[in-house]
């Protein structure tokens, strides 16, 4: 963060100063909310959450060398104590953030936020200093953390938003006002929350409202939902997709045969070739929307596509592939999961596994409400209909709707099975996995089916394994 004073942080969120000897010393270190991640010179904002209060490690952080702690309560320690820590947060980013010439970005939809974010990073980094997300911190505790790590040196501020509710995207760009705003899809996820896909749109669009006349909107042609949103902005819009008219397209669309997506990239300004280096052909929108970003931040077309073929995942657990010395491959996918990502992750693993023996290992996804069982029905079918070769679906009821599917789609039998957890799925594919296999992992978060992948991979031995 850029350095400021104990004084101009109270003044800027409204706090008042408790045990502090020096109201001019400045917090010149990161802003953070993990005791252990303190630096010299640092904020640490005490949250008070379910399992763990902050509070109580503000004079761990003190003694770690924080200048101050943001907290709800006098706590001992040097302080600046404010009714609401999440507001104030807020309200620091954005003045913070104000302060500076970064060009923000922001971008959100229902699905591919964090591995388009993770790719936008990567292209813009080409033409300057580039502060991101780690991870997906989109909500309004993740994204001021974001913000708050730009200095005067940064020259792009990328920023993911997600939103669970309507009103949750226009919360955001009030903290910090993005320039060019992205919005990829309109799903399914969180449908259980908003009640359908229009209310969804409604959500994601509050993202192009926030933009400047001077702005840009950046819209997946190739979605109705979002096209549309043209008529919600004020600013001027660059379509992405494959559409004939999209200002950014992808052309000659396929996959290599290991399962990564390859394509013909056209901008306004020129044409370049792109074979990506990430897996599944969902990751071309992804590519084609960062491309539109990159192409308005003056990136040529061979620039870009030079950028995307060379990209990589920034973030754990998103189509992570690894491959045991024995020759299974792993596709850990388990950071999330919502019927779009999961139908792309399908598809992907039955393009890494043409001629090898593929296992699906699925489990819950989570915050569908009353489309739940339709749509864990409809994934257990269509990994019958892309062929893979035998589907574990993990947990209770949900799991069950997933492997029900599959058996009534193929009448599979043993080719689906429904196991409890993720220890009963790592006992299974211990005793069964051959060299050669392609297993993909995928689940909501609360499920934590990355533990399947862990423990295979940590644990297991070449003499573990099935037919060594």
């Amino acid at each position: 963060m850029i350095a400021l004073s104990l004084a101009e942080i109270a003044e800027i969120v409204g706090g008042q100063s408790y045990d502090i000897p020096d109201p001019a010393a400045t917090v010149s270190g990161p802003v953070v909310i993990d005791s252990r991640a303190v630096k010299s010179g640092s904020l640490f904002v005490a949250f008070a959450g379910e399992r763990v209060d902050g509070h109580d490690y503000a004079q761990r952080a003190v003694e770690a060398g924080a200048a101050v702690v943001l907290a709800a309560r006098p706590v001992g320690v040097p302080a600046i104590v404010v009714d609401d820590v999440v507001a104030a947060l807020g309200a620091l980013a954005r003045a913070v953030t104000g302060r500076l010439g970064t060009t923000v970005v922001a971008l959100t939809g229902s699905a591919g936020k964090t591995s388009t974010k993770d790719l936008i990073a990567q292209l813009l980094e080409r033409k300057g200093p580039t502060v991101y997300p780690l991870g997906n911190l989109n909500n309004e505790i993740g994204l001021p953390l974001t913000a708050l790590r730009a200095t005067e040196e940064t020259r792009h501020l990328v920023l993911e938003m997600g939103a669970r509710y309507i009103g949750d995207i226009c919360y955001l760009t009030g903290l910090v006002p993005p320039r060019i705003g992205l919005v990829l899809n309109v799903g399914t996820a969180h449908i259980g929350e908003f009640g359908g896909r229009e209310q969804i749109a409604q959500a994601k669009g509050e993202m192009v409202e926030s933009l400047p006349e001077d702005g840009l909107a950046v819209l997946n042609a190739d979605d109705p939902l979002v096209r549309a949103m043209t008529s919600r902005t004020k600013a001027r819009v660059l379509l992405f997709g494959e559409a004939a008219d999209a200002d950014v397209r992808g052309e000659n669309v396929r996959l290599t045969d290991d399962g990564r997506p390859a394509f013909r990239l056209h901008t306004p300004t020129g044409c370049s070739d792109v074979t990506m280096r990430l897996y599944g052909e969902h990751h071309v929108s992804n590519a084609l929307a960062a491309a539109a970003v990159a192409h308005e931040l003056g990136l040529s077309a061979d620039e870009i596509a030079e950028a995307l073929s060379e990209a990589g995942t920034l973030s754990r657990w998103r189509m992570e592939v690894t491959e045991r010395p024995d020759g299974v491959t792993f596709v850990n996918d388990a950071y999330n999961a919502n019927p779009e990502s999961m139908r792309a992750a399908l598809r992907a693993l039955a393009a890494m596994g043409k001629g090898r023996r593929t296992w699906a290992v699925l489990g819950q996804m989570a915050e569908l409400g009353d489309a739940s069982l339709t749509e864990h029905d409809a994934v257990g079918r269509l990994a019958v209909r892309l062929n893979v070769s035998k589907l574990v679906a993990v947990g209770g009821r949900e799991a069950s709707w997933l492997q029900l599917g599959a058996y009534n789609e193929g009448s599979w039998g043993e080719e689906s099975v429904h196991v409890s957890d993720a220890q009963a799925a790592v006992d299974l594919l211990r005793s069964e996995l051959r060299p050669g296999d392609v297993v993909l992992v995928k689940a909501s978060r609360s499920v934590g089916l990355e533990q399947v992948v862990m423990a295979l991979l940590d644990n297991a031995t070449e003499g573990e394994v099935a037919g060594r």
